[in-house]
């Protein structure tokens, strides 16, 4: 059946079928296996256990806008956008890939999303996904870092996605990361750094759902101005599409932009809002 995704904030995505949230899947087992405990590819910031069906392509543009601190000078952040182009491809059912641009320190992201193990309706009790993703950063200047090379522009992330759909209403999800950055402006910071995230997803009524993740960084610098990731949004269900809204303190969309450089503070109000435009071939 012909999908058509629109999405608006990091990920806003319309989804044109019959039943999001009914249906049960069959493996080429037999086995029952629940349908995918999020609806997007993304829950906010964290990869969900979504995985993209065979086949499929989707070309999503994706905004991050500023600030809210900074009021009517910057129009709340619409001044200041970051602008993600990713593409993704189903290989087949259990292996999607992405491409993608963003703003962000100039970058471009190549990754795979890969199903190790579905939910089993009375079996198995969790979604088990892997994510790895290669992040290059153009922005560095030769000229201003002479012994730059190649290298030193490669982030690197791994993560292991577990979700688990509870109910029609409750879906929860953990994510331990490692992520790698050869090149970090503070020379306290390790490289090798580390994470746990955390997200889910709850349903409020029929059509409204809520969204939140938030990563907590395990080896951050303890003079690092950077903070932990944290999001909120609202997905909204009507006949079969689903927008999906958000908030969050961090303004890159790529795994080492998000883990190790969300400078926003909610305390003080200084957080981000964002869109995603997607289309499903």
């Amino acid at each position: 059946m012909k999908k058509v995704i629109l999405a608006i904030l990091c990920p806003f995505f319309i989804y044109a079928q019959d039943d999001l949230f009914s249906e049960i899947d069959t493996d080429s087992t037999g086995t029952f296996v629940e349908t995918s405990a999020f609806k997007s590819m993304k829950i906010v910031n964290l990869e969900s256990t979504k995985l993209a069906a065979k086949g499929d392509f989707y070309f999503i543009v994706a905004h991050r806008f500023g600030s809210v601190k900074n009021g009517i000078d910057t129009f709340f952040g619409l001044d200041d956008a970051n602008t993600q182009i990713k593409m993704l491809y189903g290989v087949n059912d259990w292996l999607t890939i992405h491409a993608s641009r963003s703003g962000f320190q100039k970058s471009y992201e190549g990754a795979i999303k890969y199903r190790l193990k579905a939910q089993e309706v009375d079996g198995f009790p969790v979604t088990i996904v892997g994510f790895n993703s290669v992040v290059v950063n153009s922005e560095l200047d030769k000229d201003l870092l002479p012994k730059l090379k190649f290298e030193n522009r490669l982030n690197y992330t791994t993560q292991l996605l577990v979700s688990r759909k509870f109910s029609e209403s409750l879906s929860l999800e953990l994510a331990p990361t490692y992520f790698h950055e050869n090149y970090v402006v503070n020379d306290d910071q390790e490289n090798s750094q580390f994470a746990i995230g955390v997200g889910g997803r709850y349903k409020i009524s029929k059509r409204v759902a809520l969204t939140m993740d938030y990563a907590a960084h395990m080896n951050r610098a303890s003079n690092s101005l950077a903070r932990n990731p944290m999001s909120v949004g609202v997905d909204i269900e009507t006949g079969g599409h689903v927008f999906q809204l958000h908030f969050t303190n961090a303004q890159a969309m790529n795994e080492t932009g998000y883990l190790g450089n969300a400078f926003g503070d909610w305390s003080k109000g200084d957080v981000f809002f964002g869109f995603n435009l997607v289309r499903v071939f």
